[in-house]
């Protein structure tokens, strides 16, 4: 009986090795990449400077291409035909020249060819701030989503700010329709432009530095990127950029020295992170910073 007991034991825990092992290796097999064509513009909130605009406008060819924006983050009760009218005129005041409102919250309107055309010949689409999960509601996985994604295969650009960042990414950081304070909420999924990753926003701005843990405690498997306000990251295929004022955050299991240019590997259940500045390249595939650029 001893012998038998000892052998179940030894079972058991080699099971649980097994287990371990596939998971730990499943999570090395998933990669973070970026689109195939076009590019990605993501901004941590707050101001936008006139670079930021700038960079944006040409990343879609002029400001004269057809630029498309969504304010359908913003809560319902401001759709007005005046405010979608002072939406549009906000753009155009900022210099583009061709700019059309995209807006639903019917989700058989975002599936119907008439919607979605308005995105044939966009060059570039914008998501502004608000709620997150009200562009999941209205868009993920429909003919709209579909076409968005159209954009960025012909070479346009998508951007946003602040909730428009956080859409762009695979896991919906802050997602929870009750309140933007819960990391994990009731709409966990993005519009995936980026695969396998979070991206939180007004990290620094608001204190919100730490909360990206409680995500990567959950699903390890992500890379998690934390952006500052009137910051951007710029990604065209698997690698970005970044530019503006303040720094971006990196949760990836490292610890990252500029001034030795040397990447250091954490112990499992770390709770670092490092920070990106203005000019400083990132590799979302090998999820490390692009050193030795000259």
């Amino acid at each position: 009986m001893k012998r038998n007991s000892t052998v179940k034991v030894l079972l058991v825990l080699l099971i649980l090795l097994t287990v371990n092992n596939g998971f730990s290796q499943s999570n090395k097999n998933i990669v973070t990449t970026g689109p195939e064509n076009g590019a990605l513009f993501i901004v941590g909130g707050g101001s936008m400077s006139e670079e930021l605009w700038d960079e944006f406008k040409k990343l879609m060819g002029g400001a004269d291409k057809h630029l498309v924006v969504s304010p359908t983050a913003i809560s319902s009760e401001n759709y007005s035909k005046t405010f979608l009218e002072e939406y549009k005129k906000s753009f155009l005041d900022k210099g583009f020249t061709n700019v059309t409102v995209l807006h639903t919250r019917d989700r058989s309107e975002a599936n119907s060819e008439a919607f979605t055309n308005i995105l044939a010949n966009a060059a570039g689409v914008w998501f502004t701030g608000g709620r997150q999960w009200r562009y999941a509601d209205s868009y993920l996985n429909t003919k709209t989503h579909d076409a968005l994604k159209r954009v960025l295969e012909r070479g346009g650009v998508i951007g946003g700010s602040s909730a428009g960042a956080t859409i762009q990414g695979s896991y919906l950081a802050r997602g929870d329709s009750k309140t933007n304070l819960i990391m994990m909420g009731d709409h966990e999924e993005g519009l995936s432009f980026i695969k396998n990753i979070a991206i939180d926003q007004h990290v620094l701005a608001r204190n919100r530095q730490n909360d990206m843990f409680e995500i990567l405690d959950n699903k390890p498997e992500l890379l998690g990127i934390g952006i500052d306000e009137s910051t951007a990251i710029i990604v065209k295929k698997n690698t970005f950029k970044v530019i503006g004022k303040s720094y971006v955050a990196i949760y990836d299991g490292t610890r990252w020295s500029k001034e030795r240019d040397t990447i250091y590997n954490l112990p499992k259940g770390s709770r670092e992170y490092y920070w990106l500045k203005s000019g400083d390249e990132y590799n979302l595939e090998t999820r490390a910073v692009v050193t030795n650029k000259n």
